[in-house]
């Protein structure tokens, strides 16, 4: 995910003058004001095509567009074949300011279908940072006599953009404002397609030109609807305010705030029409029905609470009002206005309804099915519904017709509901919602899935009724199934997997089965025979990717397009033609990572050998209860941040029924993407509720020991706590699963439009801290890797030679490279300490410092306040494998053999740290998937695992195009070269080293202590300051404390020596500590790490890439110190540190320039500086 965020660090200064700015602004502005750009790119898949090194370039100047003074437009030609493109608009030959679909800043990509080979001209205006191109908005112009006064070389030009009609918020009505046309009076027509062929005048195409005066200093107006073809031209200037954007909020039963002037001397008014019929012309609001509102100077008030971002708006109250005439307004368009003391109209917008719909339909019951007294009754919340119905059906058979029965609404909580009869269950059922849908601005009938579903139809076109408690749907001993042993969180070693990535190509699964929840239960494949010895040595948890009903895989498996595997092992390691021929079939062919949520509570039917109907829900239990049976508890992978669609499309589902409820929309009423897709709204009553219910349900039904959230900085803090409280109050008694034994954990990255508690306190990184619900760190994983998602890939870190080991790739002078080694291995060092906040240890300079002192990219370093608040990491489903990763950035000359090391070490970093373990499947393996960073739609090709260790998929052709083309030539020459794709031997070695690090892990309690305090007693580290062996990390954890933790092993030494040389070290603290190397590594199949030795004066030898643990009988490190009061360190800054991004066909930011929050700051500055004004704040 991109991270690009403004934060929010403004000086008192700034914030009176920045109150001043709001307070005395008089009208609207049309559009963001950033700087005027010094280049304009159109970055995209176009660009390989039109000669760039690669796509998603920004700096590539053959897609650059042409500025033209004239007419303040950027534009430009190129000749394409036919074919399907995606691009966007970039500035500064930078990601840092962009615009997608829709003019949204970092926006969607605009997608381009050219059917046949064409030339097409790209738009942009910076004005409005609207970009488009000639094929998807045929470009329309106003032509006529008055061109000339417009910047035009002629009259009647229908190629000149300076009378160019627009429709940035894509609803299909385009528009052109000026005041720049002399007093006159002139003929105009509209010219479609840069022609004057068919131009649109009186009575439409071809039809004689419009005649309109023009009074000095007036503004002209003219408005095409695309759909009708109504031309709308007016002389006395534009409508006042917007209707195609929501910028008013309805925040409880009673307020409504607005970012516009407050004050007693204008006059506020809300519109309502239940079926959209009201416009906004120049002269005003027409049409609906008018509520006068009142301002109140008291602001939003308790509003604020739920809706932070609207701090600063202005509040108006409504009257009085029955309830039932409050329920009429949620069904329909609503419009607020404002005018001036003379009731000329300033301003109107569209007006959002969530908060309304919170305080006017509170409800915590049952929804979806429920059987009662053995009968199916089925509930649904869609309050701004007129009518629902349910439309059930005998089977799942698309001919079968339904029987359609009315349901009954509680106007209290707009539930509507319907209660069946026992024969309805195993059958199928939509309902069919009449709504308001404000996108459209018309009443709309959907016929939707219920988003309480538990069991579908194939391909999820229906819902089932079912009892999730009948005996047919649990396997043999589902009741009393038992878990694994786990005492502690601290005792969590978790391993990432993909259910389809398990078996698909597994050839002693059942060919039926293979890629399926049932492969899991062939106990002696090779797959779950590799499971068990990873039981055996030490994980505790699978974590399974995205298990639930998934939108973009197609489940009727006959229907899956199958990859032809003969061809692609045909070709070269570094040939494009494997990913060439899967491109065309990615869509198609059965393989999806799956966080494209459909239905969050029903197992995905692609995954089961039958996916119409329950079967999925037997064989999801099997798939449990035979990974309990293993030893392993199960965790899942929870994406309730997004869904796959949002409006009207076909796979929205809860948009369908309560349009503009469930998704988080943003300042115009869009919903927001900046998680990849259409964002939910966690912060709203009963999206908490639907996430926390399924939750629940997958707990108590299916004894899922875990959860995985999905970008949960997405969420709120509140949401996470009150998901913990509900999974703590489930009790073996009386649900059946122990649910404080249920872990919670998620990737806390914080940016999009909830960036630094923008909507509420944010469920980040920092945020989590004290409340036992781990976060992914980074700090560790960058260090230990080198760079971030978003640096160039070759960048080193701690195992892949920085400094030690340089390759070729510009990282700095030697001295340079030294200190941030030795700054990276500060991380590394909390990161093994637990990354916890007030841990204290001598950083690179010498100095004592706690954990939040460590710097991350300018962020604290330490942030956790219990070590099980860590998850640690070097790799995992997102970003290119631990072994691609090193194959990147070792020097070019570093062996095979070494590269394996490497990527051992930082299975051993991740082992032996405080805090919970994640490892990514197959890296135990040297697995590679072709160097691909985003292999979430890649193809089982790029995603194969062989769990017999025997064949290493690196070479397996150039990684898909579209995340990695413009580092092919990086790849090429790596993929080409047959040194570097390692043997069985190998394999096998870094399996074995795997395997060595669990079980010392598990050896003692001292690698998985339970509390900070005992960390920040127990662990420490030699070999600091400014003076050590950089490339070497040296770790103490001595039992010290008042009672013994361990009777056995009493200290314990890690040496991880990241140097290709050997290294020897005396630490006098450990001088006559009877210290010996670890059994398991004294059996170790590893000669170099045998050879590992200690001396009774302290002195510690250790081979080059390696990890010695050394251990001892009784402790040798006394506890430190208590820490000296000191003066509070000052808060972070800003900078925040890039999320591992989640699955997503957008371009990545390449790094270069200034980030965009540089932009809008500065600008900010410049404008207090200057005393200008602006009517509105825009976020």
């Amino acid at each position: 995910m991109q991270l690009r965020v403004w934060h929010r660090r403004a000086q008192l200064a700034l914030a009176v003058s920045l109150w001043l700015v709001w307070s005395l602004a008089a009208l609207p502005i049309a559009a963001q004001t950033t700087p005027d750009p010094k280049t304009v790119t159109i970055p995209g898949t176009i660009q390989s095509v039109l000669g760039c090194p690669g796509d998603w370039q920004p700096s590539c100047n053959i897609t650059y567009l042409t500025y033209d003074p004239a007419v303040d437009v950027w534009s430009a030609r190129f000749d394409l074949p036919a074919g399907s493109y995606e691009y966007k608009v970039a500035l500064n030959d930078s990601w840092a300011e962009n615009y997608g679909l829709n003019a949204r800043r970092d926006g969607p990509n605009i997608p381009l279908q050219v059917p046949a080979p064409a030339t097409v001209r790209f738009v942009y205006d910076h004005k409005t940072h609207w970009v488009t191109d000639s094929i998807n908005t045929p470009l329309i112009v106003a032509v006529g006599d008055f061109q000339p006064a417009l910047g035009c070389a002629a009259a009647d030009d229908p190629t000149c953009l300076g009378s160019w009609l627009q429709d940035p918020d894509g609803d299909g009505l385009y528009t052109f404002t000026t005041n720049r046309i002399p007093a006159g009076e002139y003929r105009l027509r509209l010219a479609i397609g840069e022609t004057l062929d068919g131009a649109i005048g009186e009575g439409g195409p071809n039809g004689p030109p419009f005649v309109i005066k023009v009074d000095e200093g007036g503004e002209v107006y003219v408005g095409y609807n695309a759909g009708s073809g109504e031309v709308t031209i007016s002389t006395a200037g534009a409508p006042k305010g917007d209707i195609s954007r929501a910028r008013a909020y309805w925040v409880d039963a009673e307020t409504i705030v607005w970012n516009v002037i407050g004050t007693p001397r204008y006059r506020y008014a809300l519109f309502s029409d239940p079926s959209g019929a009201i416009k906004l012309t120049p002269q005003g609001v027409s049409g609906g029905q008018r509520i006068d509102l009142t301002f109140t100077p008291a602001g939003p008030g308790p509003a604020l609470a739920t809706f932070p971002h609207l701090a600063g708006f202005s509040a108006f109250k409504l009257p009085p009002l029955d309830r039932a005439r409050l329920i009429g307004l949620t069904r329909g368009q609503l419009v607020v206005a404002m005018y001036d003391e003379n009731g000329q109209p300033l301003d109107a917008t569209r007006v959002q309804i969530p908060g309304a719909l919170d305080a006017l339909f509170p409800y915590d019951g049952p929804l979806g099915v429920t059987i009662e007294n053995g009968a199916p009754v089925i509930r649904v919340w869609a309050p701004t519904a007129r009518q629902v119905r349910l439309h059930r059906f005998a089977d799942a058979n698309p001919d079968t017709r339904a029987v359609v029965l009315p349901m009954t609404l509680d106007a209290a909580t707009g539930v509507w509901s319907i209660r069946g009869e026992a024969s309805w269950i195993g059958q199928y059922y939509l309902f069919e919602v009449d709504v308001y849908v404000p996108s459209v601005g018309r009443v709309v009938t959907n016929l939707v899935t219920d988003p309480y579903s538990v069991s579908l139809s194939a391909n999820s076109t229906r819902s089932q009724i079912i009892d999730l408690n009948d005996p047919a749907l649990q396997p043999s001993g589902w009741a009393t199934l038992q878990k694994p042993p786990l005492a502690a969180p601290e005792d969590v070693v978790l391993y990432e997997l993909h259910v389809r990535d398990f078996s698909i190509l597994d050839e002693s699964v059942p060919a039926d089965l293979r890629g399926t929840f049932r492969a899991f239960t062939v106990r002696d494949s090779v797959g779950m025979r590799h499971l068990a010895e990873l039981a055996a040595a030490g994980v505790t948890h699978v974590h399974l990717l995205p298990a639930f009903d998934i939108a973009t895989i197609e489940e009727i498996r006959e229907r899956q397009v199958p990859l032809p595997y003969e061809q692609l092992r045909a070709l070269p390691p570094d040939s494009p033609e494997q990913q060439a021929l899967i491109e065309p079939i990615r869509d198609l062919d059965g393989f999806n990572w799956g966080y494209d949520p459909y239905h969050y509570s029903v197992p995905e039917g692609s995954y089961s050998t039958n996916p119409d109907g329950p079967q999925r829900i037997l064989e999801f239990r099997e798939m449990v209860q035979a990974l309990n049976q293993t030893g392993l508890r199960v965790v899942m992978d929870v994406v309730y941040n997004h869904t796959n669609a949002s409006g009207q499309n076909p796979r929205s589902v809860l948009d369908r029924i309560v349009p503009g409820y469930y998704h988080r929309l943003d300042g115009d009423g869009n919903v927001t993407t900046s998680t990849c897709c259409a964002n939910t709204a966690t912060e709203h009553r009963m999206m908490e509720k639907l996430m926390i219910d399924s939750v629940v349900l997958w707990a108590k039904y299916y004894k899922v020991d875990g959860f995985r959230f999905d970008l949960m900085g997405h969420h709120m803090k509140s949401n996470m706590l009150a998901v913990r409280e509900a999974l703590d109050a489930l009790t073996l008694e009386r649900d059946g699963v122990d649910g404080k034994s249920i872990i919670v954990y998620g990737e806390g990255w914080n940016f999009g439009e909830v960036a630094n508690n923008a909507r509420g306190i944010n469920a980040t990184q920092f945020n989590m801290a004290g409340t036992g619900i781990g976060t992914f760190s980074d700090r560790l994983r960058d260090a230990a890797r080198g760079g971030g998602p978003f640096d160039d890939p070759r960048l080193q870190g701690f195992i892949s030679g920085l400094a030690t080991d340089p390759s070729d790739f510009p990282q700095g002078t030697p001295d340079a490279q030294r200190v941030k080694l030795l700054a990276e291995t500060d991380l590394i060092k909390l990161g093994l300490a637990g990354n916890l906040k007030h841990y204290r240890m001598v950083n690179y300079e010498g100095r004592t410092v706690p954990g939040e002192q460590i710097k991350y990219r300018g962020a604290a370093g330490g942030y956790t306040l219990d070590p099980q608040e860590q998850i640690v990491y070097v790799s995992a489903h997102d970003n290119e494998t631990l072994f691609d990763a090193v194959q990147l950035k070792a020097a070019a000359a570093t062996p095979i053999a070494e590269r394996a090391r490497m990527a051992q070490l930082g299975l051993s970093l991740t082992a032996l740290a405080q805090g919970i373990p994640f490892f990514h499947a197959g890296d135990e393996l040297l697995r590679s998937k072709s160097l691909d960073r985003n292999s979430y739609n890649s193809s089982d090709w790029f995603n194969r695992i062989d769990w017999r260790g025997q064949e290493n998929t690196f070479g397996s052709g150039l990684p898909p195009a579209g995340d990695n083309q413009s580092n092919w030539p990086i790849m090429a020459p790596l993929l080409a070269n047959p040194a570097l794709k390692p043997d069985e031997a190998l394999m096998r070695a870094t399996y074995d080293h795997f395997r060595e690090m669990l079980r010392i892990r598990r050896s003692t309690p001292l690698f998985r202590l339970r509390t900070a305090e005992e960390v920040e007693r127990m662990v420490s580290f030699f070999n600091n300051g400014p003076d050590q062996i950089p490339g070497l990390i040296v770790m103490s954890i001595s039992d010290n404390g008042p009672a013994r933790l361990d009777p056995n092993i009493g200290q314990v030494v890690v040496l991880f020596n990241a140097r290709p040389d050997p290294v020897t070290i005396t630490i006098p603290e450990l001088a006559n500590g009877d210290l010996r190397l670890h059994d398991v590594q004294v059996a170790s199949s590893d000669e170099r790490v045998t050879q590992a030795r200690y001396s009774a004066d302290g002195t510690l030898s250790v081979p080059g890439r390696t990890t010695a643990v050394f251990v001892g009988p009784r402790p040798l490190v006394a506890a430190p110190a208590p820490a000296p009061t000191a003066t509070a360190a000052p808060a972070p800054t800003a900078a925040l540190p890039s999320p591992t991004p989640a699955a997503e066909p957008a371009p990545v930011a390449g790094g270069s320039g200034a980030p965009w929050w540089l932009w809008i700051v500065l600008a900010v500055i410049a404008l207090g500086g200057a005393g200008l004004f602006v009517a509105r704040r825009r976020r």
